[in-house]
């Protein structure tokens, strides 16, 4: 896929691990699902290295690395296993993310501004490798200042709330949400940070984040591999490409 798209579309893997892993088999092969979904149309593939290899695996990893032709988001949270891991295999991009061992999925973005010191030490030696480091962030002023001042070259905005709100008919909320993430897109863009978007993106809620001209890169997994049991997956990733590049307009 042509990686000059104004916006580009990373397809996160990690729960088709999640479903071989119920089982506890080879199948269904992550490798096989990034595969498809370049066929589809992704521009790139996500895959998050949990502490409790909860889905994808260190061998998932490994055959990523060795198996794809579209680049690697490696997500990640900021800990010595994950960094060695990371440097031993130099993905196109590193994505730091908050990670605890009892929450479902990523609740929220990182708390940057309190961990200014340590973030900026750890992700130096990975932007040494010559990987891009992006940073998953709340749609707040001061946390894209801090993530700047670190050196991060990427932010990623938490877009979880927006769809929540949107989810659960909040609609004033929604807005607020929205125009949160809007505001914050043009302020990180501002200060020459690239904006990326993700966590909780569907079909209902995709086309507005699309729309911001500062994102140039949306991150989308759990829903696109749910509406794959309906539609199959490269039909499923082929709409959300389409739904993309018509609010891109």
């Amino acid at each position: 896929m042509s990686q000059t798209r104004s916006l580009r579309l990373g397809v996160n893997i990690d729960h088709v691990a999640t479903v071989r892993n119920a089982r506890g088999g080879a199948y269904p092969d992550p490798l096989r699902a990034a595969k498809l979904a370049e066929e589809a149309g992704a521009d790139g593939i996500t895959a998050h290295l949990r502490e409790d290899r909860r889905h994808i695996s260190d061998a998932d990893i490994d055959g990523l690395m060795a198996g794809l032709t579209v680049p690697l988001n490696f997500e990640m949270a900021a800990t010595p296993e994950m960094q060695a891991i990371a440097l031993r295999h130099k993905p196109h991009a590193v994505c730091i993310v908050p990670e605890k061992r009892e929450e479902r999925t990523t609740e929220g973005g990182l708390e940057v501004a309190r961990e200014e010191n340590r973030l900026a030490h750890f992700i130096a030696p990975l932007r040494e490798a010559g990987c891009r480091v992006s940073i998953f962030i709340a749609a707040d002023a001061k946390q894209i200042e801090a993530a700047h001042r670190i050196g991060a070259e990427v932010i990623e905005l938490h877009t979880g709330a927006y769809c929540d709100a949107h989810a659960e008919g909040h609609f004033e909320a929604r807005d607020r949400e929205l125009a949160s993430l809007r505001e914050m897109s043009a302020y990180a863009h501002s200060l020459g940070l690239e904006v990326h978007a993700g966590h909780g993106l569907t079909y209902d809620t995709v086309k507005p984040i699309a729309a911001f001209p500062e994102v140039r890169e949306l991150n989308i997994g759990h829903f696109l591999i749910g509406e794959a049991i309906f539609r199959g997956l490269v039909p499923a990733i082929a709409e959300m490409r389409r739904l993309m590049d018509e609010a891109r307009g």
